[in-house]
């Protein structure tokens, strides 16, 4: 049996530590030893040198209950071994019962930071607050007091803005030992997950994905949370999450009835009891999905997407059709392209 627990940690567990290596002897191959017998075992075969005992510093307390506090961060790492681009993991862990949830994505960004949040919400439900760093998705930047780079819509990072409307409240880490908790959870993942995605062939990022969240991430939370008192909320059937966890920006409506958001131009269509939205503020909410709706004063608004050369077209076609209407006409009717792309012309 010595032999075979050699050879096996020689050939194929290599670069695991010992209670990686333990479990996977009593998993796979229903070799059953205690951690300092393998270890003793490991010395002797010339496969295994004994570290120096570290020094162990003070930790802070965890806190009581599940739900009061959620730590978040993102390590850049080459998780795939043959993908020479590292990838971020971002992760979230429950402070008092250790429960994680993470995703890989390509960038550390607004976008895969309120990813992660809004299924971690799904699964658990609302929690009081969010632990992170200081970078620049999670806090808007000021200089003097005053506010840097801001547009004029939102004082507040798309993600601060997300939280305030959950009651979430936002705290950020002073320096990184303030997340002792999630630092700890990657240097793990390193090491494990990383030989797992290897034992597995695990080739691409969608499948590393794919296993992180139906095995990995199960096997994690089975054995390492805490049985604690949950102070997590139920999500309301009412709270539309993806709403929440989009990017909204208010727009001015021009007097065409059009408003501009990257690159594209939107008409907006009539609404009941509203002749024309011109100059007034529309929200545009840009899911993560890349979907797009439109609001004012809370009322969805139906719009049509144009190019611009279909809104050029559409703007020579009503100057035309103006051009040709009787001067009385003219005179008397208020133009409103809001209507006229309909087929009629708005009064007073």
């Amino acid at each position: 049996m010595i032999d075979e627990i050699l050879n096996l940690r020689s050939q194929i567990y290599y670069d695991f530590n010992i209670s990686h290596f333990r479990e996977k002897l009593k998993e796979i191959h229903g070799i059953y030893l205690s951690y300092e017998t393998l270890r003793q075992i490991l010395i002797k075969g010339g496969l295994h040198e004994p570290r120096i005992k570290r020094r162990i510093y003070r930790r802070r307390r965890r806190m009581p209950k599940a739900g009061l506090l959620v730590q978040m961060d993102s390590s850049q790492h080459r998780w795939l071994e043959h993908i020479s681009k590292p990838w971020w993991l971002v992760a979230m862990i429950d402070d008092a019962d250790g429960y994680v949830y993470a995703e890989f994505h390509p960038q550390k960004s607004t976008k895969s930071n309120m990813e992660v949040i809004k299924k971690y919400i799904r699964k658990r439900g609302i929690f009081m607050a969010l632990y992170t760093q200081r970078a620049s998705h999670f806090k808007t930047t000021r200089h003097g007091g005053l506010r840097y780079n801001v547009s004029f819509e939102h004082g507040d990072t798309q993600i601060q803005r997300a939280l305030k409307e959950l009651n979430i409240e936002l705290i950020h880490a002073n320096s990184p030992q303030a997340k002792g908790k999630i630092e700890r959870l990657f240097r793990f993942f390193q090491d494990r997950l990383i030989k797992e995605m290897r034992l597995r062939g695990i080739k691409d990022y969608d499948s590393a994905n794919k296993f992180l969240k139906e095995e990995f991430l199960p096997w994690y939370n089975r054995n390492y949370t805490r049985e604690v008192e949950s102070m997590y909320k139920e999500v309301s059937k009412g709270l539309d999450l993806d709403l929440i966890f989009s990017f909204k920006h208010l727009r001015k409506v021009k007097k065409d009835n059009t408003i501009s958001y990257r690159g594209e131009i939107y008409q907006l269509l009539p609404m009941d009891g509203v002749r024309s939205l011109e100059k007034k503020l529309v929200e545009i909410c840009e899911g993560l999905d890349g979907s797009i709706r439109i609001f004012y004063e809370g009322r969805m608004v139906k719009f049509v997407r144009l190019t611009r050369e279909e809104y050029r077209i559409q703007k020579e076609e009503i100057l035309s059709m103006r051009e040709n209407l009787p001067d009385k006409d003219k005179n008397k009717r208020k133009y409103s392209p809001f209507l006229t792309i309909h087929g009629e012309w708005g009064g007073n």
